[in-house]
């Protein structure tokens, strides 16, 4: 069985998470439990240390790394002493180098897949998703971290709180940090603005953890019904133009609450065939988002039940709907979304937000025959009924008045098959006249002399209009699923044209150009502080074409035949011809899909931008990092032998003295080499990298080398042929370079060997080797060549590398050529390939 694990969480050191578990870790013992602490780090503070008395402590185990001794957590004692609760503290911890785990965190699982019941701490500034948000709020990194999810699986989180005032006091009388560094933690992290920002944080943190709590447990128990324990706002959203100002209603509704939850919800049918407006939906969606809200699309053929039933799943307790769009006679038939859910929402409270759209009527819905169909209707019915009379009048001795009424209904059926469902209308009413007039006695007047013939027209009318009325939605429904067919074709026509890797923004236009036979597909786009000025849409200088295909793009949104606005900056302009109304919904879809096409592609084009900025920022690190020590060492070492000059004076003989000023003289002129460096690493104008290449001759660049090496000929032989075409590259650079790679190879190579230097063409390239004659390393997993990690780990104790291999390689591979590594009989050859200054121009 699984151990459970419990953790005290704070906001900031010093807040008493350790005291607080000691404390349960005592009262559990003197409950009879069997505890022990398999780590606690005091701190050195008096009240902590002194809650160990009593307690069984586990021995730390004592590791060694970099001629220093570390204390860590024994593990594997913890589990051969098998206690029922282990007190393990800061979880966030990461292990010396060659502990069984990287993260304290890791054995603490171990400890608990044994059964053990572990009891840690952790700051909230550790949580791997706070992380960024405590740097930019405290300016200080956090480099030990935990993840949430290890936090959010705990059995118990417990929050221990305290004032910022009374933790600054904590601090001021010296129980949390030594006194030297008291001022400069209060001054620092420990400012009340940070402490107070630190908290709030702690405590959201630990109300979510609550919330998922509340929620697993109301679906355990089979909860639905609303529990107010925390204020959650949904709106409603149909898609239509008045989403926004609901939105922005639920937004305020919802701050009134701190930390309040913002959820937006889309209902749609199942059948899909009545849909709302994509363009709509997407701003509305970016707008929930920017509040701080999520949107979610619920399917749905009852809208009232599926709002109210998501409502409730997210444990809402108000819910935001817009007054109805239906016209005051549609609201007799039906009253509406909003009436509808009120009656039964309950618990939760609703409210009707009015809009500009409110009683206006719905949108048109598309006919469902065309205006040449629905006149050839009309007619039909006023030509055809006539005409049908006349036939049935020459038959009036064979046929009943039952039989003339059949006939005149199928006419009415056929008319509304031809023209829909008001040339069926009055095909009915035409022929009730009819039938009255002609065949029902007495005839040839309006007057019916039996009752039951009075029923026969009435029920006639009826069936003629319920007839044409299922005929027209049948033909409306089959119109809908064809052009929802269609439109779906469209689309994943769309969408595989982009996953086929076509360029977003150009595969979206073009497509709508093919798709509908038009023209000239335009993106138009409002320059920045560009005022919104009416009567003026149509000035072209106050927009720019940010994407076309086709012909001359348009320079105004008035210039095309369809203009469809994706919002106030983007409009989609279309020319060649009209579209209808049906398609409204689809252009609607592409038009939002290329304004998100084309925002990605600015985000590309900024990264691609940002790029060599970031790179030239990574290798600057790379720089001061590698030679961060090195400019410490000649300065200390110049800075003894100036001071052994001057405290002994004439006490020392000439030739102590010349050797003191050698010392001096070539630490300096090492010195003199780094800062060299840095400063051809920061030439003005040099590039994102400082590398400017020019032609470069070898036989002039490696004596300069050794010059800034500060050695001779003396375990070093050059051979370069004096035939050698120059290489392009930067000779500053190059030179620092082969100064590190020279350096390495010195090290690596025992006394009594010299390391070589060649240099041969090799087609385009040039290749200037550095041999050694230290031990073979071992290959990459990934090729032939050697890791620069292996050779450097090679000598890691020596600090006196000028530049790391791995930058020596990026700037190399600025100046258009590359390092790298192979074996040898006896040792190790770094190899730099340039490009040739004599064959690259023809290139």
């Amino acid at each position: 069985m699984r151990g459970t694990l419990r953790i005290y969480l704070g906001a900031a050191p010093g807040v008493g998470k350790t005291y607080a578990m000691l404390g349960e870790g005592r009262r559990r013992r003197d409950r009879g439990t069997d505890v022990v602490v398999g780590y606690v780090d005091g701190h050195g503070r008096p009240r902590t240390l002194e809650m160990l008395d009593g307690l069984e402590v586990v021995p730390s185990k004592t590791m060694t790394y970099r001629d220093a001794t570390f204390t860590e957590m024994d593990t594997d004692a913890v589990l051969a002493r098998a206690p029922r609760v282990a007190i393990v503290d800061e979880l966030a911890h990461t292990n010396i180098p060659g502990s069984q785990h990287e993260k304290r965190w890791e054995d603490v699982e171990d400890l608990l897949d044994a059964g053990i019941d572990v009891i840690s701490t952790v700051n909230i500034q550790h949580l791997e998703s706070l992380n960024d948000v405590v740097e930019q709020i405290t300016g200080v990194p956090q480099r030990e971290t935990v993840p949430d999810e290890v936090v959010r699986r705990a059995d118990q989180v417990e929050l221990v709180d305290m004032a910022p005032e009374a933790l600054r006091r904590r601090m001021a009388h010296g129980n949390i940090y030594p006194p030297e560094k008291v001022g400069a933690a209060l001054g620092n992290y420990f400012r009340v603005g940070n402490l107070t920002a630190l908290r709030e944080l702690a405590m959201l943190w630990l109300a979510d953890k609550v919330d998922d709590q509340l929620d697993r447990y109301r679906a355990d128990h089979h909860i639905t019904g609303t529990w107010e324990a925390r204020e959650r706002v949904v709106v409603g959203l149909t898609g239509g133009p008045e989403g926004e100002t609901l939105i922005r209603r639920a937004a305020r509704i919802a701050d009134r609450s701190k930390g309040a939850d913002l959820f937006a919800v889309h209902i749609t049918r199942s059948d899909g065939l009545a849909g709302a407006s994509p363009a709509h939906l997407a701003r509305q969606r970016a707008l929930v988002e920017s509040l701080g809200g999520t949107f979610h699309h619920v399917v749905g053929d009852d809208v009232p039940n599926a709002l109210l039933e998501f409502a409730r799943g997210v444990n809402a307790t108000q819910l935001v709907l817009g007054a109805s769009r239906r016209g005051r006679i549609a609201q007799i038939f039906s009253r509406g979304v909003g009436v509808d859910v009120t009656a039964v929402s309950g618990s939760i409270d609703v409210h009707m937000v009015t809009h500009e759209a409110t009683n206006q009527g719905r949108y048109a819905r598309l006919s469902a025959l065309s205006r040449r169909r629905r006149a050839a209707g009309f007619v039909i019915a006023l030509v055809g009924m006539p005409l049908l009379s006349i036939v049935l009048a020459n038959l009036r001795g064979q046929l009943s008045l039952p039989s003339d009424i059949l006939i005149f209904l199928f006419g009415v059926v056929g008319v509304a098959l031809a023209g829909g469902l008001w040339p069926a209308l009055v095909a009915a009413l035409l022929g009730s006249a009819l039938l009255n007039f002609y065949f029902t006695p007495p005839e040839y007047t309006f007057t019916i002399a039996e009752s039951q013939n009075v029923l026969a027209l009435l029920v006639f009318v009826l069936i003629a209009i319920a007839v044409s009325t299922v005929v027209d939605l049948a033909a409306r429904r089959t119109r809908e699923a064809a052009q929802a067919s269609a439109n779906a074709a469209v689309l994943a026509n769309l969408s595989s044209s982009v996953l086929r890797g076509e360029k977003a923004l150009a595969a979206i236009l073009e497509r709508l150009r093919e798709t509908y036979a038009l023209d000239t597909v335009t993106l138009l786009e409002r320059p920045p502080d560009t005022p919104l000025t009416p009567g003026r849409q149509r000035d072209p200088q106050r927009w720019r074409v940010a994407a076309a295909v086709g012909g001359e793009p348009c320079g105004s949104p008035d210039d095309g035949d369809i203009a469809v606005a994706i919002d106030d900056d983007l409009t989609l302009v279309l020319c060649g011809r009209t579209l209808p109304a049906a398609d409204r919904q689809v252009l609607e879809a592409f038009a939002a899909q290329a304004a998100v096409a084309l925002r990605q592609q600015r985000l590309e084009d900024e990264a691609g931008q940002a790029r060599p900025l970031a790179e030239a920022d990574r290798i600057r690190s790379a720089l001061l990092g590698a030679v961060g020590q090195d400019l410490r060492i000649p300065v200390a070492t110049a800075d003894a032998a100036i001071e052994r000059l001057r405290s002994a004076g004439a006490n020392n003989s000439e030739e102590k003295r010349a050797e003191l000023l050698d010392i001096a003289a070539v630490s300096l002129k090492r010195l003199d080499h780094l800062a060299t460096t840095l400063l051809e690493i920061n030439r003005p104008g040099a590039g994102a990298l400082g590398s400017s290449v020019e032609a470069v001759a070898l036989d002039d660049l490696v004596p300069r080398a050794f010059d800034a090496l500060g050695v001779g000929a003396d375990g070093i032989r050059v051979d370069i042929p004096d035939d050698l075409p120059a290489v392009l590259a930067d000779p500053g650079l190059l030179e620092h370079v082969l100064v590190d790679l020279i350096t390495h190879a010195l090290r690596r190579t025992p006394p009594g060997h010299d390391v070589l230097v060649t240099a041969l063409a090799s087609g385009d390239t040039v290749e200037l080797r550095v041999a050694d004659r230290g031990q073979k390393l071992s290959r990459s997993d990934e090729g032939d060549h050697l890791t620069f990690g292996a050779l450097e780990q090679s000598h890691s104790n020596d600090r006196r590398s000028d530049l790391g291999l791995a930058f020596s390689a990026s700037l190399v591979d600025a100046m258009g050529g590359s390092i790298t590594s192979e074996d040898t009989p006896d040792g190790v050859t770094m190899i730099i390939a340039l490009p040739s200054a004599e064959t690259a121009p023809h290139q």
